[in-house]
């Protein structure tokens, strides 16, 4: 055998693993799975009291948006960091790459301002045309 036909040999077997264990994990969840649910099994449960009233909860959709902007602005801080870390190994290819990286994140904070994508409360849409309900009301 040649040099590279040894150097192939580890990720024949790898990818032999993951398929192994890929097949394993999908014939186990159909082993133990879904398929021998009873009506039992498809009922609500939580913390082991049975859900009372409807499932169906209405939250704000702002909550989702602060936890979107936050993981995305934790994210950024982690990259801020590493960059600090390797600050006199990068030089000013490095300071530039951040500053660009920065002025973007300004951008698009100042982009979800002006949007309105972090104000609370009522959304109205400006040059959007009312409903026909809301003109006879002020009537």
């Amino acid at each position: 055998m040649s040099g590279a036909d040894t150097s192939l040999w580890p990720f024949v077997v790898y990818f032999f693993a993951v398929l192994a264990l890929v097949a394993t994990m999908l014939g186990l969840s159909w082993l133990l799975g879904q398929h021998r649910a009873n009506a039992a099994t498809n009922v609500p449960f939580e913390s082991g009291a049975l859900s009372v009233g409807s499932p169906q909860i209405h939250m704000a959709v702002e909550f989702y948006l602060i936890a979107i902007f936050f993981v995305i602005f934790d994210l950024e801080t982690v990259f801020i960091f590493a960059w600090a870390v390797a600050f006199f190994e990068l030089g000013w290819a490095g300071f530039i790459s951040i500053s660009i990286f920065i002025l973007l994140l300004g951008v698009a904070l100042v982009y979800e301002l002006r949007s309105g994508a972090l104000d609370w409360g009522i959304k109205t849409r400006s040059g959007a045309p009312t409903s026909t309900l809301t003109q006879e009301a002020q009537k």
